[in-house]
C-alpha cells in the first residue's frame, strides 16, 4: 500500500540520464527549495506509461508554474529509460530504481505483473517543499492514469 499523505517522504538517490553519463538525483536537494512530483510507473516502452509521460510532458510549463519539479520513477535501467524518452520525447527526467528499493519505501512495489516479475505500480505523490507528502494515489490497476487535476490542485495548495 502507498504512502499516505502527511507523511515524510523517504529521502532517495537514483540515477538518471540523458546524453552523457548516468548522474545522480537526490529527493532532498529539493527540501526547502521546490515541491516534486514523483511519478511511478511499471514499464518503458508500454502503451499507457507513454500515454501518461508525453502527456505529462506536453504540459509540464503548468508544473512549472506550480514551482515543481516532476520524475519519471521505474524499474528500468537508465539506460532503457533516456532510449524510451529520445523516442517519445519525454521532457521529464526518469529515475531508475532498477533495485526497487525505492519502490518498496514508498509502498508501490506490485509483487508480479502478468509474469514479468515486480515492477512499480501506478503512483503519484505530491511532496510539499519541507519533504512532507501533500497527496498520495495509487491508481487500482497500471491500466490506469493518476487523477492529474487532483495533483496540481494538491500543488497549489502547499
Amino acid at each position: 500500500m502507498a504512502l499516505s499523505a502527511g507523511n515524510q517522504a523517504p529521502d532517495f538517490s537514483l540515477k538518471t540520464k540523458r546524453g552523457g553519463d548516468p548522474k545522480d538525483v537526490k529527493l532532498s536537494e529539493h527540501f526547502g527549495k521546490k515541491k516534486t512530483v514523483l511519478l511511478f510507473f511499471p514499464l518503458a516502452f508500454t502503451g499507457v506509461c507513454t500515454k501518461e509521460f508525453c502527456d505529462v510532458s506536453a504540459g509540464l510549463s503548468a508544473y512549472e508554474k506550480l514551482d515543481a519539479a516532476v520524475y519519471g520513477i521505474s524499474v528500468d535501467s537508465p539506460f532503457a529509460q533516456e532510449a524510451w524518452a529520445d523516442k517519445e520525447k519525454i521532457k521529464i527526467p526518469l529515475l531508475s530504481d532498477l533495485n526497487k528499493e525505492v519502490s518498496k519505501a514508498y509502498g508501490t512495489l506490485l509483487p508480479d505483473l502478468i509474469g514479468l516479475g515486480s515492477v512499480s505500480a501506478r503512483a503519484a505523490f505530491v511532496i510539499d517543499k519541507a519533504g512532507v507528502i501533500q497527496y498520495s494515489e495509487q491508481t487500482p490497476t497500471p491500466l490506469e492514469l493518476p487523477d492529474f487535476k487532483k495533483i496540481q490542485a494538491a500543488l497549489a495548495a502547499c
